[in-house]
């Protein structure tokens, strides 16, 4: 029998607004890659569930079965923390006894021998295996991962291939990996700062200026304008200026517009001219406006952190610092609020979107990006309104 991953996520505190209750802390972008993903790839075992109470039942492009954390597993496994983010280069070995530990000891992975069961994140057994990687603290946190392991993990995930005709390159044209992406005459690629990665399918306009480090996943087209230091997730439009910044993936930005120091969830549509912004006049540090209480990130750059399904109108202007919920459809009178709850119909929150509604739009949505809005998903859908319009 083949020993499984289970990602054990953290409790859906404030911290991860807008994701807190939306997705699971496994299948957010840390770096060029998933948690899940980056787990998977320094242990080499594939992902049998992950374990939420916030999400059980969560079900979305490309995840596997999110249970309750209470489930019982059952060896051969490894169980891993969500909300701590493996180097690429991290090798703990394959199926090893004991416990999984960080630099400082704190424990982030537990084996579970054949014929045992694991029986939580209390227990620790000898030996242990130091991993490297960083602890993440809330959504904000992603973009500290963003800047601190973008560069090695693209040079982790390089394949190196030749420069295409009519491009301009500075710096080192061994830093490319475009694979079979189309790149449009006139684009340039500016690898002084680190490598870039284009994935399967990945097309660039002319008129693009894509500026490393930069990761982009598969079948997502970069429309124009300098995009530089962020990671694309898959099947992505995106034009205007892009600056370290995190899509998970399935988002439109396909007009001009700044966004600077933001985390995007899937299906996330920004309408033209969407701005944001990403430092306070006073260079100080940002916190995040959260019904409870301002939350300090310890950051200097901060601009948005847009739940799955959120939508913004033309010529939306967004503050440092700003959280819109899942679901959202922000329009109506400036200014936006730095706070604008889940499903949100304009963005004061005085009214919702309907589930009707909601699941109309993803119907129309979803396919144009071939992707099909099962039962499974639906249903999903269904549980998500129900918890955050509650």
């Amino acid at each position: 029998m083949t020993a499984v991953l289970h990602l054990l996520d953290p409790p859906a505190t404030s911290a991860w607004a807008p994701f807190a209750g939306v997705r699971p802390v496994s299948e957010l972008r840390a770096g060029a890659l998933l948690v899940r993903e980056r787990w998977e790839l320094v242990t080499t075992l594939p992902t049998a569930s992950i374990l939420s109470d916030a999400v059980s039942g969560f079900a979305d492009t490309g995840t596997i079965p999110v249970v309750p954390s209470a489930t019982s597993l059952s060896g051969p496994a490894l169980v891993v923390r969500s909300d701590f983010a493996p180097d690429l280069d991290a090798r703990p070995g394959p199926d090893p006894a004991g416990t999984l530990v960080d630099q400082a000891g704190t424990p982030v992975g537990w084996w579970v021998p054949r014929g045992s069961v694991w029986t939580g994140a209390d227990q620790r057994s000898d030996p242990t295996t130091p991993v490297s990687g960083m602890h993440l603290t809330g959504t904000a946190s992603l973009l500290d991962m963003l800047e601190h392991r973008l560069g090695s993990d693209c040079l982790q995930l390089l394949d190196s291939s030749p420069v295409p005709a009519g491009t301009i390159v500075l710096g080192d044209p061994a830093l490319l990996a475009a694979g079979d992406a189309v790149i449009e005459p006139g684009v340039v690629l500016d690898l002084r700062g680190g490598p870039i990665v284009l994935e399967e399918g990945v097309v660039v306009r002319s008129g693009t200026r894509l500026e490393g480090p930069l990761h982009v996943q598969v079948d997502t087209v970069l429309l124009g304008g300098s995009i530089r230091h962020s990671v694309i997730g898959p099947s992505c439009r995106v034009h205007g200026e892009v600056a370290s910044s995190v899509f998970t993936g399935f988002a439109n930005k396909a007009h001009d517009g700044f966004l600077g120091h933001s985390v995007l969830g899937q299906w996330v549509n920004l309408g033209a001219g969407t701005i944001t912004s990403n430092l306070k006049n006073t260079y100080g540090e940002i916190s995040l406006a959260l019904p409870e209480g301002p939350l300090p990130t310890g950051r200097m750059f901060l601009g948005s952190l847009i739940g799955d399904h959120a939508k913004t109108a033309i010529g939306t202007l967004l503050a440092t610092g700003t959280i819109i919920g899942a679901g959202a459809s922000v329009h109506g009178p400036p200014p936006v609020p730095r706070h604008v709850p889940a499903f949100s119909w304009g963005a004061d929150g005085a009214e919702r979107v309907t589930l009707e509604g909601f699941l109309r739009v993803a119907t129309r949505v979803m396919p144009r990006r071939g992707v099909e809005l099962t039962p499974d998903r639906e249903a999903s859908l269904r549980r998500l309104h129900a918890r955050l319009t509650r």
